[in-house]
């Protein structure tokens, strides 16, 4: 109808309450327009509770493949993942078959955001989208609906050391490396992580003290040292780690691909406050010997390969921010629909809309922004990326967290009681309340990310001919 309707229609349809005249040509335009950035609502169309691209809004961003990808993957996540969140929570351990599921699906490779893995390193494929059809607002879907499961220590779990420690190997690696390491990573055989942080140092990672010395032979580098809050480091055959190979500071850093079976190396389960089953770890390096050809770019240029990577974390955590802060919204606006207080339900209380008005609208203000920071990543290359985009993705990352913290605090507000007992109605909320740290300090700290976004954007501007 919206194709070939226009073209039959007759007579005109005046619009509720008003006198207004739909005429068929203001008609036409409108079906135009919904055929070029419309697409079917999608889900329980609960206001705000979603994108507003699946409520049927238009939006330039996406097409009829974002659309195919967010049912498949929906439907993964709702059959394999959803049900058993609670059991894996209770049992401390996520069934390592769903790591190996997602990659024989391909679910792996388009979350890498990399779509030239899907071609040159791996024979899995998306059903739904091609990779020469594969952009950055796919990796978006996918993630986004992975985090539907109300798990960030899932979403860490599938994708915390693959998101963040595969894509330097693959931009900066020897080609030689990757063809051996990648195509076992993409299938679910093995797994990777990165290893920045360190017991003394964290947001300023210039700082590390993680030691790589090369032999006399110039053919291996003795590693020392350890590195602390390593996500899916228990987990991993593959460790991207910085070491210093040079003079204290940026310039004296390096990136190294470690592998579990070098002698020397030793990985411990960290107990955290939330993420349990994200595998957070605590790795030591002793006399570890690695094979020159495992560096990661250049020698003493690490920080360039560090930096050129955080863009893209930040962006995966700013999507699963947001995606929690709309869950915990959507947990509350069910639960003032079901609970009455005072004769009346939850939502017919003003205190009650006044808390979810004001989760919306952070959650749509917090969407709009990551939505035109992907699309900016599509247009620029790497290098203006970096330049022109750090400071606001760091803004968006803080925005993001701030957000997803008020909205786990008057989630469970609402809830009461319920959201403080782990399981049952109020056991998303409770699980994503203890998550909330998670997102606001690893990635670069809040604090850390204001400060930046403001001194990046003040150093944009300058060069662009800003007037201060």
């Amino acid at each position: 109808m919206k194709k070939y309707g226009v073209k039959y229609r007759i007579g005109s349809v005046a619009e509720a309450g008003s006198n207004k005249q739909l005429t068929p040509a203001k008609l036409a335009a409108n079906d135009t327009a919904a055929d070029s950035t419309s697409h079917e609502a999608f889900g329980d169309l609960i206001p705000y509770a979603d994108p507003s691209w699946y409520q049927g809004y238009h939006s330039p961003y996406y097409n009829e493949t974002h659309v195919a990808l967010r049912q498949e993957i929906r439907e993964w996540v709702e059959e394999y993942v959803t049900p058993n969140i609670e059991d894996w929570e209770e049992e401390g351990k996520i069934d390592p078959a769903i790591y190996k599921q997602a990659g024989e699906l391909g679910i792996l490779t388009g979350a890498c955001g990399l779509p030239e893995f899907t071609t040159k390193y791996s024979t899995k494929r998306l059903k739904s989208v091609k990779p020469e059809e594969f952009d950055a607002f796919h990796e978006l879907v996918i993630v986004d609906e992975i985090c539907r499961c109300g798990s960030g220590a899932f979403a860490w779990f599938l994708l915390g050391g693959l998101g963040i420690g595969l894509p330097p190997l693959f931009n900066f690696g020897q080609e030689a490396v990757k063809q051996r390491v990648i195509p076992g990573i993409l299938a679910g055989d093995k797994r990777i992580c990165l290893c920045i942080t360190e017991p003394d140092a964290g947001s300023d990672v210039a700082n590390i003290r993680t030691s790589a010395k090369k032999t006399e032979d110039g053919k291996h580098y003795i590693v020392n040292g350890v590195k602390k809050w390593i996500t899916n480091g228990i987990f991993a055959d593959y460790f991207s780690v910085a070491v210093r190979t040079g003079k204290p500071g940026m310039g004296g850093i390096s990136m190294l691909l470690i592998e579990r079976t070098f002698p020397g190396i030793t990985t411990r389960k960290i107990k955290t406050q939330g993420m349990g089953n994200s595998g957070s770890t605590y790795i030591e390096f002793d006399n570890v010997k690695v094979p020159v050809e495992n560096i990661i770019g250049k020698e003493n240029q690490g920080f360039k390969v560090i930096m050129s990577n955080f863009n893209h974390e930040r962006i995966g955590i700013i999507i699963q921010a947001n995606r929690f802060s709309r869950l915990l919204y959507e947990e509350a606006v069910r639960h003032a629909h079901r609970r009455k207080t005072f004769g009346k339900r939850l939502i017919e209380h003003d205190v009650i809309r006044n808390k979810l008005a004001n989760m919306a609208i952070r959650c749509e203000g917090v969407h709009n922004w990551l939505e035109s920071l992907v699309y900016q990543t599509t247009l620029m290359d790497s290098k203006e990326a970096m330049f022109r985009l750090g400071g606001a993705i760091a803004g968006a990352k803080a925005l993001a967290t701030q957000t997803m913290e008020l909205c786990a605090r008057e989630a469970s507000q609402i809830f009461g009681g319920l959201s403080y007992t782990r399981g049952g109605q109020g056991g998303v909320v409770e699980r994503l309340y203890r998550e909330v740290r998670a997102y606001a300090i690893p990635g670069g700290s809040e604090e850390i990310m204001l400060d930046l976004a403001m001194r990046q954007a003040l150093k944009v501007h300058e060069v662009l001919g800003s007037k201060l």
